[in-house]
C-alpha cells in the first residue's frame, strides 16, 4: 500500500507524503479499514476549515477593526466560521488527553450548529470505546501541514489528500473510486458549462468537483451549474456533503442516502449533463421488483445484472438536449446475455449512442476489470446531424504506468481523445485513424450485430516500416547469433569442467 501512496502522490510533492502514510497506519489493527477512512477524512475536514478560518482570522486581526469573531466576515468569502472549541489549535492542545474523542465530537456538533448545510452530516463517533484515544491523539499530532490556507487551496491539496484515502479505502464498502484522469476525460468530453448536472451514484462527489473546475478553467461561473446527486451508502453520502461544502459547491443530494433504483430522490429531474461511474455487474439490485418500471423503455434489464438498468435510468433522466458520459464494464459493449443485446440494439436504433471509448487496463486503484466509456445523447442533430453515425475510439494503448499496478492518462492524452470527439461532433478537422478512431455508420453497426467494441471498427494500425535493408539486417542478426553460440559453447565447457572436478564427468 505504501508504494501506491507514493505513486499517487508523486505529482504532488508537497512534503507530507510520509505523514499521510503514518496517519493511515496509526489506526491499523485498531478498527476496520472501512472505518478509519472516515476517522481520517473527518479530521481532514476539521483541519481544512480551520486552516482557512485561521488565515482569514489573522488578516482581520491585522486590520484591527475587531471583526475577527464576526461570522459574516468569513461567509462573504466562502469560508466556514469555526467556533472556538472546533478550531484546530484547541483540538491539538488537547490531543494527549483521554477526552480527545469527545472534544472532536463536540467540535463537529458546534460546526453543524453554525453551518446549517452540514446538519446531521459530520461524523460524531470519535468518543466510541473501540477507537484508541492515544492513537487518535497521535493522529491529530501528525497534521502539521496546511491543507486549507490560500496556497494549499490553489494547489488543491485537499483534493489530492481525498484522492489517496478514497482511492485506497473506498472498495472496502463496495465503492469504486473513479480515478481523476477518467473523471477529467468524461468532463472534457461532455463539457458541462451551464445547466443541471446529475450523478445517480455520486460517491464522494468527484464528478461534481471536476465539473466545477472545468467551468472555472473556462472562465465560467460556478453558479451556472446546478448539482444533483444520489448515493446509496450513508457514510459516503455524508462524505459527499462534506466534500461539496468545503469547496463551496451547493448540491442537492436528496433528503438522505437511498437506492437509486427503488427510491429515486430526483424523480422529476431532467438533466443537461450526466456523469457517472455506476457499480459494475451488480447481481442483487432489486430488478425482480421493477419489471414494470417506466424507465425500461428499451427492454427490461436482467435481474442478475444492473448494467443496463443503470444505462436506461440515465437515459430516462436526460433533458431533450442532454448528454451523458459514464463508465461501464467492457461486457456491456458486446453481451448477449438475458436480452441485454436486444436492449443495446434498441438504444442504438433510437439514435442515442454517440461515442464509445475503450480504456486501457490498470486505471483503477482497487479493481482490474477493463472498462469503457459510453456517451449517449438525445440530440444528435446538433451541432451537426450525426443520427446515422457512432464514433468509436480505441484508447487501450495510451497512458503510462506510474506504479507497478497503476496507470494514468496524461493531460495531452485526455486532450487527444476529447479533441477527437469534439472535432467529429462539430464536423471540423476530423478524420478516421486506423487503430485509434472510426466514425461508423449505423449500417456498419448493424452488420456487426450491434456490438459496440471499438476494436471491431477502428482496424489494426500498420506496423512501423523497417528502414533497415534486408541484407544488412541478416548480416547483423547472424553475427549476433554467432556471438551467442560462442558464449553458449564457452558456458557448456565451463560447466563440464566444474562437474568433472567433483566427479561428475559426462
Amino acid at each position: 500500500m505504501q508504494k501506491g501512496l507514493f505513486g499517487i502522490m508523486a505529482t504532488l510533492n508537497l512534503g507530507f507524503e510520509n505523514q499521510l502514510w503514518e496517519m493511515a497506519d496509526k489506526l491499523r489493527g485498531n478498527i476496520e479499514a472501512s472505518e478509519y477512512k472516515h476517522v481520517v477524512l473527518g479530521l481532514i475536514f476539521l483541519k481544512y476549515i480551520s486552516d482557512a478560518f485561521e488565515e482569514k482570522y489573522q488578516q482581520l486581526v491585522a486590520e484591527g477593526a475587531g471583526f475577527e469573531e464576526e461570522p459574516d466576515e468569513y461567509l462573504a468569502e466562502n469560508i466556514f466560521f469555526v467556533p472556538n472549541i472546533a478550531r484546530w489549535s484547541h483540538i491539538k492542545d488537547n490531543a494527549k488527553t483521554p477526552t480527545i474523542g469527545k472534544i472532536i465530537d463536540d467540535a463537529m456538533i458546534e460546526i453543524e450548529k453554525t453551518n446549517s448545510a452540514l446538519k446531521g452530516v459530520l461524523p460524531k463517533n470519535y468518543a466510541r470505546p473501540e477507537l484508541d484515544k492515544t492513537k487518535l491523539g497521535e493522529l491529530v499530532d501528525l497534521f502539521s501541514f496546511k491543507i486549507g490556507d490560500a496556497e494549499s487551496r490553489a494547489k488543491d491539496v485537499l483534493g489530492r489528500v481525498y484522492e489517496y484515502f478514497l482511492g485506497h479505502f473506498g472498495s472496502s464498502e463496495g465503492e469504486f473510486y473513479t480515478p481523476p484522469s477518467i473523471v477529467k476525460l468524461l468532463v472534457n468530453m461532455i463539457e458541462p458549462y451551464k445547466g443541471r448536472i446529475y450523478d445517480p451514484c455520486c460517491g464522494s462527489g468527484g464528478m461534481f468537483v471536476q465539473s466545477q473546475k472545468f467551468v472555472e478553467e473556462h472562465q465560467g461561473r460556478k453558479d451556472d451549474i446546478h448539482i444533483y446527486g444520489q448515493e446509496f451508502t450513508a457514510t459516503t453520502w455524508r462524505l459527499c456533503k462534506m466534500n461539496l461544502a468545503i469547496r463551496g459547491i451547493d448540491g442537492n443530494l436528496g433528503e438522505r442516502d437511498a437506492d437509486t433504483f427503488t427510491n429515486d430522490q430526483h424523480k422529476n429531474l431532467r438533466a443537461d449533463y450526466i456523469l457517472a461511474n455506476p457499480p459494475f455487474n451488480i447481481k442483487d439490485w432489486g430488478g425482480d421488483k421493477l419489471k414494470e418500471d417506466a424507465r425500461w423503455k428499451y427492454g427490461v434489464p436482467p435481474t442478475g445484472n444492473a448494467n443496463y438498468g443503470w444505462i436506461q435510468h440515465m437515459i430516462s433522466k436526460l433533458s431533450p438536449s442532454g448528454i451523458a458520459g459514464f463508465v461501464m464494464a467492457n461486457g456491456t459493449m458486446s453481451t448477449t446475455s438475458s436480452g441485454e443485446d436486444e436492449i443495446r440494439k434498441n438504444i442504438i436504433e433510437a439514435g442515442l449512442v454517440d461515442c464509445i471509448v475503450t480504456m486501457p487496463t490498470n486505471l483503477f486503484y482497487t479493481v482490474t476489470i477493463p472498462v469503457c466509456l459510453w456517451f449517449v445523447t438525445k440530440n444528435k442533430q446538433q451541432p451537426r446531424n450525426r443520427n446515422d453515425q457512432i464514433l468509436f475510439i480505441d484508447a487501450r494503448k495510451i497512458g503510462a504506468m506510474v506504479t507497478r499496478k497503476h496507470r494514468e492518462l496524461s493531460d495531452d492524452e485526455i486532450k487527444q481523445i476529447s479533441d477527437t470527439y469534439h472535432n467529429w461532433k462539430n464536423g471540423t478537422n476530423y478524420c478516421d485513424v486506423i487503430g485509434f478512431c472510426k466514425s461508423a455508420t449505423l449500417e456498419e453497426v448493424r452488420s456487426h450485430e450491434y456490438i459496440l467494441t471499438p476494436g471491431r471498427y477502428v482496424g489494426i494500425e500498420e506496423a512501423a516500416k523497417d528502414s533497415e535493408p534486408f541484407d544488412e539486417k541478416m548480416t547483423r542478426l547472424t553475427g549476433e547469433l554467432a556471438e551467442l553460440f560462442a558464449k553458449s559453447h564457452h558456458l557448456e565447457a565451463e560447466i563440464r569442467s566444474q562437474l568433472k572436478k567433483v566427479g561428475y564427468e559426462f
